[in-house]
């Protein structure tokens, strides 16, 4: 019997000249080798997992942002009103009364600012209603005698009466008010949601800590609680410090109109201050507007010294009153301030805008407490002194080293040469 490299020989002297020898499969391999690894129907089936989970995810957190939104308020106002209670139940008082307490001096004071401001503004509505047909011939009169023209008021008025553009403009607020009641109804549920959530934070706080605490090792409670407590104070500082300014600001204006004698003064006042305090970068403009509008109907010389009373105090302010009060409570940069609402606003809106500005000083607070700082080198450029150039120390410098050196090595000084300057 032929061995098997005489079998090969035979093959490879059968095979044409210039014919590759055959390539032997790998020893123990057989058919069963070109199959499917057993591990890829494992990785398909985790990545599609992976993949339908990352969807549910996504499509489960769009539909919960809203409610998401409404608890951060909610865990912000309780962050707020909670040295309040803390004290309360410091007192012997449950935390649940205090709470109930809190909330109940926040409901009424809402709602009579609310009553106190609709009702003015359904008053002055209703005045400038009935005066327009006199503000309407002031206007013409004006225009009359300027641009020597023959305008009438009965011209105007059926020309507003035939516009479209008023006739579209009520079909389209007609329509809007299923809307509005909408929205209306919508807010208020909103409302409900965030002061159910904020009273359980606030009445359940060491509940709710002790819960935390329990499933992380005692290094870590110890972080969490140091956080925990930085966040009510720069929260609650911020909101105190707040209403403090708004208190100043309420009063100054309050005496402006009453001193002017604009309607509903106190009102305005309560406006003016809340709204410029509470509602950041554009809150000041909004709560000038009205009282400027309220001081018009009266005399619109009224009108500009309201607007410069409130750029004057917009400045007084921001360089004396803020500064001092925010001192010890949210001492951040301005232009950090600013960004931070800017980027509050463009994450969250209104929302972001509002909750800012504690959240960027309780993050600065929390690392100032773990951030190793180092003293700073002695520079010139550091401590804000001008650099000098390559030139050198000046002419005056100079002199005054030569005569130094000069009297320590006992030399005489040297008299000037006549006619030298």
């Amino acid at each position: 019997m032929a061995s098997t490299d005489d079998t090969a020989q035979i093959t490879r002297n059968a095979s044409p000249p210039g014919t590759p020898p055959p390539v032997r499969p790998p020893a123990g391999s057989t058919a069963r080798g070109a199959r499917m690894p057993r591990w890829l129907p494992r990785a398909m089936v985790l990545a599609l997992a992976l993949i339908a989970s990352f969807q549910l995810g996504s499509w489960a957190f769009h539909q919960l942002t809203g409610l998401l939104i409404n608890i951060l308020i909610a865990f912000f106002l309780a962050l707020a009103i909670e040295p309040a209670v803390s004290w309360m139940a410091s007192r012997g008082m449950r935390r649940g009364l205090a709470t109930f307490l809190v909330f109940l001096g926040l409901a009424i004071f809402t709602a009579g600012f609310v009553t106190l401001l609709g009702s003015m503004l359904a008053g002055q509505i209703v005045k400038i209603v009935e005066d327009f047909p006199d503000y309407l011939d002031s206007v013409i009169n004006w225009v009359n005698n300027t641009f020597h023209t023959d305008v009438r008021r009965v011209d105007v008025q059926e020309g507003l009466l035939h516009s479209d553009w008023l006739r579209k403009y009520a079909q389209t607020s007609a329509a809007g008010v299923l809307d509005v009641s909408a929205q209306v109804l919508g807010g208020l549920f909103q409302l409900l949601t965030v002061a159910l959530f904020s009273f359980y934070f606030a009445a359940d706080g060491p509940r709710l800590r002790r819960a935390l605490c329990s499933v992380l090792p005692p290094a870590r409670q110890a972080e969490v609680l140091r956080a925990w407590e930085i966040a009510v104070d720069k929260t609650g500082g911020y909101l105190y410090s707040r209403g403090l300014m708004a208190l100043v600001s309420g009063v100054a204006h309050y005496v402006l109109l009453q001193f002017l004698g604009v309607p509903y003064a106190p009102v305005l006042g309560v406006w003016v201050g809340l709204v410029s305090q509470f509602i950041p970068t554009i809150g000041t403009y909004l709560a000038g507007a009205l009282p400027m509008l309220i001081a018009f109907t009266v005399d619109p010389w009224y009108a500009l010294w309201v607007l410069i009373f409130v750029v004057i105090y917009q400045q007084f302010e921001n360089y004396g009153l803020q500064p001092k009060l925010t001192a010890k409570t949210v001492d951040i940069h301005p232009a950090v301030a600013f960004g931070s609402v800017v980027a509050g606003t463009a994450l969250l809106g209104a929302v972001g805008a509002l909750i800012a500005i504690p959240a960027v000083a309780t993050l600065q607070a929390f690392l100032g407490a773990y951030v190793k700082r180092y003293d700073v080198t002695d520079d010139p450029r550091v401590q804000g002194h001008p650099v000098r150039g390559p030139s050198g120390p000046g002419l005056l410098s100079r002199v005054r080293t030569q005569w130094t050196r000069r009297a320590e090595r006992g030399e005489p000084e040297e008299a000037p040469e006549e006619g030298s300057a």
